[in-house]
């Protein structure tokens, strides 16, 4: 799996110029100089606050074959192979569509309110045990992520697997029509960015967008368990698309679980898809994530890939940093702990999903099973609410110790049992050093909140004590 860009294949792809013509080939594609690649063509984006024009020269120092700029830098030689054009941000569209265009992957697309990026990363393994593969990285799933993974997709993998991200109505249509999914999945609709959607009706609404991008031959994989399933459906329907499938615990789905036992490595299921029994392990922790893998077998199975072979590759699935991933650390006197790695985000499906798992992990002897959690963003006027009704996980999940910050957590807190309350603090730096300084040998510490409440600060206080300590001179 390599990818090529031909100098005048790219030239013409943004309709741009070159003073200086050369013969030269990318092998990547990158809009952060930082990251340059020998060998990678550079695209120099303008942004609000920065402009990537001003790193061009660190660029090709750094080992970019080219560059695409809408004005001639600066401090670089006059026979660099610059490409001239409009504006740099289109040019990235273009050479994204191009690279769609020449692909003969087969592509697939998942959105949803949660669950987008595991299933990416399921999926992105289960093609690869069949074949050759490529996802988009991390949650490169915006206006400005989409057209560049498109831009690196290889043009002779077998599948190509995007995640498709919205906060707003309207932004998943153009990224829909970019990427052209043969096949797509929407995982659940939930309560998240309510901030910005009167209701989960219209957060289904901006998530149907996906259908816009797609032919009448292409297949729709739903959440039959959805209560907005139907809503879904009307939406592929009017759109033209004649193979819509569906996946949970309802008997009519295709992808149907049957039997589900989780345990703290894992989980075994039992589950019919499209008439074939499997049974597969799960090496992730979670109901949530051995439901999502009912959508994504079936997801594979629509684009041509072999489900038996699918389902054994999840044996080895891990998820992502900050989405699950399990570490040891110990205490200021060397006591071992473990902590559940959430940080990356959180919304209230997603808060009460790791409080399951936090509640089913086997603790040893005099450990606790303790969370620590920041708000949860972008909920609008329901927000006060939604933290609040956490207390019902938490206490049923019989968590011994919960710790909070930042404005909308005091909610929850406040709701708590008195005896569960470990402290509260007004943003993760604080928290940490509470967090740091209570926790004991053996306990074990989900650590979850949304992306800007930054709770990975309250992971690397904890995984302080691992470092070993410098001896004075």
């Amino acid at each position: 799996m390599k990818l090529e860009w031909h100098a005048e294949e790219v030239i013409r792809a943004v309709r741009g110029h070159c003073l200086h013509e050369q013969s030269w080939i990318a092998t990547g594609v990158a809009i952060d100089s930082r990251s340059i690649q020998k060998d990678d063509l550079f695209i120099a984006l303008k942004g609000p606050t920065h402009d990537a024009h001003e790193f061009i020269a660190q660029a090709f120092q750094n080992g970019a074959v080219a560059a695409i700029a809408h004005r001639s830098p600066t401090q670089v030689p006059s026979s660099a192979p610059v490409i001239l054009v409009d504006d740099t941000f289109s040019a990235l569209q273009d050479l994204g569509r191009v690279g769609r265009q020449r692909s003969s992957a087969k592509i697939v697309a998942v959105t949803g309110s949660v669950g987008k990026t595991s299933s990416k990363e399921q999926l992105k393994l289960m093609f690869g045990a069949v074949g050759e593969v490529y996802a988009n990285e991390g949650s490169f799933n915006n206006h400005w992520g989409v057209p560049l993974s498109l831009a690196r997709l290889p043009s002779n993998v077998n599948w190509g697997v995007f995640e498709l991200g919205m906060n707003h109505p309207g932004e998943i249509t153009p990224l829909a029509k970019e990427v052209k999914p043969q096949v797509c999945l929407i995982t659940n609709i939930e309560s998240v960015h309510l901030e910005y959607f009167e209701s989960t009706n219209q957060i289904a609404e901006a998530k149907a967008e996906i259908f816009l991008g797609m032919d009448a031959d292409g297949t729709a994989v739903l959440n039959r368990d959805n209560p907005h399933y139907a809503r879904l459906l009307a939406a592929a329907r009017t759109q033209g698309l004649r193979r819509i499938l569906g996946f949970g615990r309802d008997s009519k789905a295709e992808a149907r679980m049957i039997d589900c036992v989780t345990d703290e490595d894992g989980s075994t299921v039992t589950a019919d898809i499209l008439g074939h029994k499997l049974q597969y392990r799960i090496a992730t922790p979670g109901e949530h994530i051995a439901f999502n893998s009912l959508g994504t077998l079936l997801t594979a199975a629509a684009a041509g890939a072999d489900i038996v072979i699918c389902a054994e590759a999840l044996a080895t699935y891990r998820p992502l940093p900050g989405r699950g991933i399990r570490r040891d650390a110990t205490t200021s006197n060397g006591g071992k702990i473990t902590l559940i790695d959430e940080t990356y985000n959180a919304s209230p499906i997603a808060v009460a999903a790791a409080i399951k798992v936090l509640a089913g992990t086997v603790v040893k002897k005099g450990g606790r099973r303790i969370a620590a959690l920041g708000d949860m963003r972008e909920l609008g006027p329901t927000a006060p609410q939604l933290h609040a009704g956490l207390a019902k996980a938490l206490v049923e999940g019989k968590i011994d110790r919960v710790y909070c910050c930042y404005e909308m957590m005091k909610n929850l807190y406040d709701a708590l049992p008195s005896g569960m309350r470990g402290g509260y603090a007004a943003d993760s730096a604080e928290l940490a050093k509470i967090v740091s300084a209570e926790v004991q040998e053996n306990d074990v510490i989900l650590i979850k909140g949304s992306k800007s409440t930054h709770m990975e600060i309250i992971v690397q206080a904890l995984e302080a004590n691992n470092q070993p300590q410098k001896l004075a001179s």
